[in-house]
């Protein structure tokens, strides 16, 4: 069965995702999935602490990408981007909303389960239409990209190679994770991950015309694809 959830970016979606997790290891499943990879790239950033079992997923899918990627096809997952599907608790409301609650007749029931506010129906329609503005976007599919990416030889100063490469920016282009890797002789390559939007960004020409050219070729010698999932 497919899972939907919402709004990642706030407090009330990672409260939900929380305790989703609770009993899980991973979204669907057993073993890491392109479910689990489709909610990681929804998360802007890494989770707090206090979302304790989303951080505990989220620090166990972020390690697996950078050592052996993710393959596990899941069982379908949805992340939108507001909570208009769902029931939204509100404080008791004041006089002028109470009033305009009233309007549904037979409705007053349901009020007392968090009927949504005019601010939050107002807020929503913001969202939907911001979502709508970068259709192209949304719609969009998403990869995750993990790529090898080599010096010159064993004195190409590494951490102003990865400088190099993460100052290559473009819309649709988010860099994740890295880590040295030895290769022989005294070299080491740059393991990096990188979430793009396919639309957006091609591969190929990210490395042929962004990370082996100057200036960035100072450093980087060539850049190889080590691992590729559709998310």
């Amino acid at each position: 069965m497919a899972v939907t959830f919402y709004d990642l970016s706030s407090a009330s979606g990672l409260k939900k995702l929380d305790e989703y997790l609770l009993p899980r290891s991973y979204i669907t499943g057993y073993q890491a999935s392109k479910d689990d990879l489709t909610v990681y790239a929804a998360l802007p950033t890494a989770p707090s602490a206090e979302y304790v079992n989303v951080s505990r997923w989220y620090k166990h899918i972020d390690a697996l990408l950078r050592i052996s990627g993710v393959s596990g096809e899941g069982s379908g997952v949805t992340v939108e981007g507001s909570l208009v599907a769902e029931p939204v608790a509100t404080p008791p409301a004041a006089d002028t909303k109470a009033a305009a609650a009233v309007d549904d007749d037979d409705d007053d029931d349901v009020d007392l389960f968090g009927e949504e506010t005019e601010e939050e129906k107002k807020a929503a329609e913001e969202r939907a239409a911001a979502v709508k503005a970068s259709g192209k976007k949304k719609e969009s599919g998403k990869s995750s990209v993990l790529l090898d990416v080599k010096p010159w030889d064993d004195e190409t100063d590494m951490k102003k190679l990865e400088e190099a490469v993460r100052s290559v920016t473009m819309e649709g282009l988010l860099w994740g994770a890295s880590k040295l890797v030895p290769v022989g002789y005294g070299i080491k390559k740059l393991q990096i991950m990188l979430t793009i939007v396919d639309d957006l960004v091609s591969v190929d020409d990210l490395i042929e015309e962004r990370l082996t050219v100057e200036p960035v070729n100072e450093y980087v010698q060539s850049c190889d694809i080590a691992a590729f999932n559709k998310i």
